[in-house]
């Protein structure tokens, strides 16, 4: 514990590894280096690749911080990306990044529900409902690991070792102003973002999407919707209802 609150640097032996990342040993230690957080390896290797770029680093010593610890559950997480920062520098980075401030660090990983990003020495993590105004189904598609982003600080707790970012907070909220612009009944073009099997979603603007519910899509005789829609098509939509609120926008194909 003392290593993590002193935010020193140790060196330790790669002894293995598993599919996520490599095991370490040495000084009375030992833990696990996530694939994110090895400065040589800075992408996401496929299941195929993976083993390959893991094993060749059985042996070799590494500089490592610890990132997580957790005594009474014998876990340390160690990482040699927050390595390259300086000896105590965690912690000073903790007071010196505030709550509204804008940074821009890398991406180191890109996970179900965010991204992580290295702010030179500590991680943030962008939840996937701070990555867009809009419908993000997974956010791989709006980041990739080694992808240099602006920031904005949302929250930091440094008892937990947390710090909270935001990408979408950098630029203006459409759904501010969206039932002014978009009034019930008016017609307007959208793009088709996304078919699910109760409707497909439409994009109006950058952030700005909604759902055209499949009793709202006029289909011919024995045809579905995968027939007559498709992502990136063009269409005109009437606008049914807008709640900015909620950041629902309803959208009908009928009567345009």
């Amino acid at each position: 514990m003392s290593l993590y609150r002193q935010d020193g640097i140790v060196e330790l032996t790669v002894t293995g590894y598993n599919r996520g990342g490599l095991l370490v040993e040495g000084e009375g230690l030992n833990g696990f280096v996530p694939c994110s957080h090895l400065v040589d390896l800075p992408f996401q290797p496929t299941e195929d690749r993976r083993e390959d770029c893991l094993s060749v680093y059985v042996s070799r010593t590494l500089r490592l911080k610890v990132i997580e610890c957790v005594p009474e559950e014998g876990r340390m997480v160690f990482s040699e990306r927050a390595a390259r920062a300086e000896a105590g520098k965690r912690p000073a980075l903790f007071i010196t990044i505030q709550p509204g401030q804008h940074i821009t660090g890398e991406v180191t990983n890109v996970t179900e529900f965010g991204v992580f990003v290295d702010l030179g020495g500590v991680e943030g993590l962008i939840h996937i409902s701070e990555l867009s105004w809009g419908r993000v189904s997974h956010p791989g598609q709006v980041c990739q690991v080694g992808q240099h982003v602006e920031v904005q600080v949302m929250e930091v707790a440094p008892e937990r070792s947390r710090i909270a970012l935001s990408l979408k907070r950098l630029l203006p909220n459409p759904w501010e102003f969206a039932q002014e612009r978009y009034p019930v009944n008016a017609i307007v073009p959208a793009v088709v973002t996304a078919l699910v099997p109760f409707g497909a979603f439409a994009r109006l603007e950058e952030g700005l999407e909604g759902l055209i519910h499949a009793s709202e899509i006029p289909l011919p005789p024995n045809k579905t919707i995968k027939d007559v829609l498709l992502p990136g098509q063009i269409v005109q939509v009437r606008i049914l209802q807008v709640e900015s609120s909620r950041q629902r926008l309803g959208l009908s194909m009928k009567g345009n």
